[in-house]
């Protein structure tokens, strides 16, 4: 079938809009008409050319998504035709041994690993393969995805709040009740509020946090942050001490460190944010012989099936703020803009609809 896409062909160069060509679906595959998909940082990075994943172009970015199910390939039992559904960053294969010991979300399953790297060759432009990021390609009009990360919502549901579940807030969330397993009536400290921090600080109220702090260098994301929940906002260069759990959403040299040295003894760290590769990071190892924990996270380590129902569920009964994440709505054609304005932190989120 024939379809529309922003394609990147150049790094760190405006994306054209192309029709290409997608295959139908295969066994184990859905097609998806997408409806909804935010503009995360993770696509920022590869438009940059900053990526680990995204190295051979063409590509089409976008992975953060919800849309419609238009067809099924052999053997796809659990979507139909017509359902709603979140696209989930990762489809666990169950048969791996990380998948066999519960470990889900770290799955080293073939499909996975080759949908990590741009999935496998689906989609053409004049003849020429086109990878598409972690195999979903969502800033087009259709995703050819593997079944597995077919998340059904009700269908009532709105497409723009449900295409942030897929990645901003489940890694936010998930890094507060999977990573960190933050307990109520302790005291949070949030570095970086942007898109994944905000839902950082969603989380540790969901968790029963009493003190949640908030730190940025903006003094706009900091009134966004007390929207969210944050009972307390300080500048990023004025991070408090003996905190029960920190977490550095920001992903920039140095900070860990220091969200680190912001825990009490026994206390737990969380890296959110993606920090660059290479960089050695510097801890004062005494910190750590009063059991300090330091933890990674990839996607809030969730298991989709498992963790987005959950979270629908507390969006539809006003528990969880998504409508108040999106600064912005525009149309596929304004991907360039929408990708500025991350660049320069001025908006939470921009979602593309089509």
């Amino acid at each position: 079938m024939l379809t529309r896409a922003a394609v990147l062909t150049a790094f760190d160069a405006p994306m054209a809009i192309h029709e290409v060509e997608l295959d139908d679906p295969g066994p184990g595959e859905v097609l998806v008409r997408v409806k909804a998909s935010g503009v995360c940082g993770s696509d920022l990075k590869a438009l940059l050319g900053k990526s680990p994943v995204v190295s051979r172009l063409p590509y089409v970015l976008g992975h953060e998504s919800a849309g419609i199910v238009e067809s099924v390939g052999p053997g796809v039992t659990t979507v139909a035709p017509g359902d709603h559904v979140i696209i989930a960053m990762n489809g666990p294969c169950g048969a791996c041994p990380r998948c066999g010991a519960g470990d889900f979300h770290l799955c080293t399953g073939p499909a996975r690993l080759t949908a990590i790297m741009g999935g496998p060759p689906r989609m053409r432009l004049d003849g020429a393969e086109v990878r598409r990021f972690i195999g979903i390609g969502s800033f087009a009009e259709h995703a050819l995805v593997a079944d597995a990360m077919c998340v059904k919502i009700p269908p009532h549901a709105p497409f723009a709040a449900m295409a942030l579940l897929a990645c901003g807030v489940i890694t936010g969330v998930g890094a507060v009740l999977n990573v960190a397993r933050v307990r109520p009536g302790s005291s949070v400290l949030v570095v970086g509020c942007g898109g994944v921090g905000l839902n950082v600080i969603q989380g540790a109220v969901l968790a029963g946090a009493t003190t949640i702090i908030a730190a940025d260098v903006a003094e706009a994301k900091l009134k966004l942050a007390a929207r969210f929940g944050a009972t307390h906002t300080v500048p990023a260069d004025a991070l408090p001490a003996d905190v029960d759990y920190a977490f550095d959403a920001t992903g920039a040299p140095g900070v860990l460190a220091r969200a680190f040295a912001a825990t009490r003894p026994g206390g737990t760290t969380v890296m959110v944010g993606s920090p660059p590769r290479g960089v050695p990071l510097e801890l004062d190892p005494g910190l750590l012989f009063a059991s300090r924990r330091l933890l990674g996270t990839q996607g809030g380590d969730a298991v989709p099936r498992r963790d987005l129902p959950m979270l629908v569920d507390q969006y539809l009964l006003g528990r969880l703020d998504l409508d108040g994440l999106i600064s912005a709505q525009l149309p596929l054609e304004e991907l360039d803009t929408a990708l500025t304005h991350l660049q320069h932190g001025s908006l939470a989120r921009t979602v593309i609809t089509l």
